[in-house]
């Protein structure tokens, strides 16, 4: 069974390659995904898919994981460096920030069910 971590390592690769439907396949069919544009969460696939091909039409964000760890609650923290550039290549944001991942266990495997973005880390 693949580790949460690796999961995440993968699911952070195929986002930058804009590979959506290789993300989706490391998500449960419910979940609650926050939407970093607007405030707020989407949910299920058919919502990440809209939200992400409609912020893709305006930037070109970019993630790359840092560094993982456990909270207490059984979530994955992630640390990411994140680049986003209007679609001109203009430098938009250059930063880190956390991620909070929750999972549930499926005959799959894990799959992420939450989503959450942490206030800017150092």
């Amino acid at each position: 069974m693949p580790d949460r971590i690796d999961i995440l390592k993968h699911l952070y690769d195929r986002f930058n390659a804009r590979d959506i439907d290789a993300v989706l396949a490391s998500l449960h069919p419910d979940v609650v995904w926050a939407n970093g544009m607007e405030g707020g969460h989407v949910h299920r696939h058919e919502g990440i898919r809209e939200y992400w091909t409609r912020q893709w039409s305006m930037f070109d964000p970019h993630v790359d994981p840092i560094a993982f760890s456990h909270a207490p609650d059984g979530a994955v923290v992630v640390e990411v460096h994140q680049v986003v550039h209007d679609l001109e290549g203009k430098p938009l944001f250059d930063g880190m920030v956390g991620h909070i991942f929750r999972f549930v266990d499926s005959p799959k495997g894990p799959l992420v069910k939450r989503f959450d973005i942490r206030e800017e880390s150092a």
